[in-house]
């Protein structure tokens, strides 16, 4: 198939959906930083693209099959201001998408569209903007199913985000979800806020979810600093057993912000008995931070925050070759989606002809 990808980032929906044998012919994305890595990863010569979705026409956009996109969730996320989806200035983004897709002849319009999202535009404003976004979608002539999946699942990284797959009707696209991997249950949660619009006899999105991992696979081991030297905010002093999954991976702008993980030549004790004590002052977190009993606490670098997103090292590689600086490359990672998470979802999208083959 070929698609469209809005919103684009670092290519994180371009990499999982060309790894599942699909063909980008066209990319969006405003943020210049984000932009040179995408140009350095990916072959863009001669590919369609813009820097700012608000000022192009429908009619500039190639024809493709699908439309990627995970349109901005700061007024969305539990960590943003939580404006809302429909009120957030940038959330709002994603009326600008449908618009787009109405002042296309329904010949024009994409068969799919694979939204990503945070979890909590389920649940924001009580569970009225998901459905206005459903709505959106019906009115634009799409089915919709939906699932929250974890990056657990094919990362160490414990990242739950909603994708939704809109289906254009008429098109005879292929259901999607659930997705299970191999000896892992299914936990089916019923939600009677997602049962608007059906297709193929059942309840699209009817609450079917990817076993979510343990929390406990999470393993915090100790905090570097009391929370006040952060505004209150707990998670840039938190340090993690290296054994374990990471914690969901933010934009870590600054102030020691990356995940921290403990480095003891001398073994940790996994019976939980040894704590970091806060040792570390106002003064900041450097990256090797030595505390009284000689274990060594440091970041994760760069390199390691994209593994977790599931880059492979030469996209890394391109993206620090082409000039970007240590807090992009982290602001970048926290902002992608999990590439291995797409491709699972693209190699399951085709359309009626492509089934048959």
């Amino acid at each position: 198939m070929r698609f469209i990808d809005l919103f684009a980032g670092i290519g994180g929906f371009h990499l999982g959906m060309e790894q599942a044998g699909h063909e980008c012919v066209g990319w969006i994305e405003w943020d210049k930083f984000a932009r040179k890595s995408y140009q350095a990863i990916f072959e863009t010569e001669g590919v369609w693209n813009a820097s700012d979705i608000r000022t192009v026409r429908s009619t500039e956009i190639p024809r493709a099959d699908c439309w990627c996109f995970g349109f901005p969730c700061q007024d969305i996320s539990v960590a943003g201001r939580q404006k809302g989806f429909t009120a957030g200035k940038r959330s709002s983004l994603f009326f600008t998408v449908t618009g787009l897709i109405r002042d296309l002849e329904e010949k024009d319009r994409p068969s799919y569209l694979l939204i990503e999202n945070v979890k909590n535009l389920l649940s924001i404003n009580r569970g009225f903007d998901f459905l206005k976004l459903q709505i959106e979608l019906a009115e634009i002539g799409y089915d919709v199913e939906w699932d929250v999946l974890d990056s657990a699942e094919v990362v160490p990284q414990h990242r739950e985000r909603i994708f939704i797959v809109g289906h254009l009707r008429g098109r005879r696209t292929r259901k999607v979800f659930p997705i299970v991997k191999v000896n892992r249950k299914v936990n089916i949660r019923p939600d009677t806020t997602n049962t608007l619009t059906t297709r193929y006899g059942e309840a699209q999105g009817a609450g079917s979810y990817v076993a979510e991992s343990e929390p406990s696979q999470v393993k915090q081991i100790g905090n570097l600093m009391d929370e006040k030297y952060f505004g209150g905010n707990p998670q840039p002093g938190r340090v993690y057993d290296p054994d374990g999954i990471s914690p969901t991976l933010s934009t870590m702008q600054g102030g020691g912000r990356e995940p921290k993980i403990i480095t003891n030549p001398h073994g940790f004790n996994k019976g939980g008995t040894n704590k970091i004590s806060p040792t570390v002052t106002s003064g900041g977190f450097h990256d090797n931070t030595f505390l009284n009993d000689g274990m060594r606490v440091r970041k994760l670098t760069p390199r390691e925050c994209w593994r977790l997103q599931g880059f492979p090292d030469w996209a890394f590689d391109r993206a620090k070759n082409a000039g970007l600086s240590d807090s992009q490359l982290y602001k970048q990672a926290g902002n992608s989606v999990t590439v291995p998470v797409v491709r699972l979802i693209a190699e399951r999208m085709a359309l009626a002809n492509e089934a048959r083959r």
